[in-house]
């Protein structure tokens, strides 16, 4: 999921990492249509179907509406791992390694699967996940079920959340099927999937994308589906994880 937001460089950067754990051939990316020519000059073997283009910033729900109909039509039975472009990520063979765990779990289990980073430090720059499993659960191996979302909390309460051991840093990267998650975003924001219906005639073609667009509210995947499904879950991450808007 790629904004569009800092350097074209980054396109090619999070396409070599996602290399490690899946097929060239299975790698999309959801780009505004106005970095259409960066996303194809740093990506030029990215197969022209793969590129899908939003005419407009909507925020992450209607991105992964668009990606998650796109996949349904070719494969009803694929799995997402959906991921911001603007990521730094440290220790990629443990980077691969958990998501390849999670993608197991995620294959047998109907589940909104989120990766969370065990946190180092209180830091108020990010979200945190808080999991049921209580105290020390940054010290399970996962999965985790997840209890509350908090978006970016003062210092005092995040060095509660660090120090309880309940909380992982929110890393904006998720593992689902596209049923599953197309099923949720449609009992949770009607107002975003009613504006793609017909999506199995017609998602391929621009001018159906264009009025769907045209109309759909922003709103994200977190406030959006995650803090309402009874489906969210949690993995454990421990490889080195930082926003690069944050570096």
């Amino acid at each position: 999921m790629a904004d569009g937001a800092g350097s074209s460089k980054q396109y090619r950067n999070t396409y070599e990492r996602f290399l490690q754990v899946v097929p060239a051939k299975n790698i999309l990316v959801v780009t505004l249509a106005a970095f259409a020519g960066d996303a194809r000059r740093e990506l030029p073997e990215l197969p022209p179907e793969n590129l899908l283009l939003e005419p407009l910033a909507r925020k992450t729900a209607p991105c992964m509406a668009l990606a998650a109909y796109t996949l349904l039509q070719r494969d009803p039975e694929a799995v997402i791992v959906a991921t911001p472009w603007d990521l730094v990520i440290r220790d990629e063979d443990l980077f691969a390694s958990t998501l390849d765990e999670a993608f197991t779990y995620v294959e047998e289990n109907d589940v909104l699967m989120t990766l969370g980073i065990v946190p180092k430090t209180p830091d108020v720059n990010f979200g945190y996940i808080q999991v049921k499993e209580g105290h020390n659960a940054h010290l399970m191996a996962g999965p985790l079920q997840v209890k509350t979302f908090t978006e970016k909390p003062p210092l005092e309460l995040a060095e509660v959340f660090v120090r309880t051991g309940e909380f992982f840093w929110n890393s904006g990267i998720f593992i689902w099927k596209a049923a599953t998650i197309a099923a949720e975003m449609e009992k949770y924001i009607p107002e975003v999937t009613e504006l793609f219906r017909g999506w199995s005639q017609c998602i391929g073609d621009p001018a159906f994308i264009e009025r769907a667009y045209a109309e759909c509210p922003k709103v994200s995947l977190d406030y959006g589906v995650m803090e309402h499904t009874d489906r969210a879950w949690l993995y454990p991450a421990r490889f080195g994880w930082a926003d690069i808007q944050r570096l």
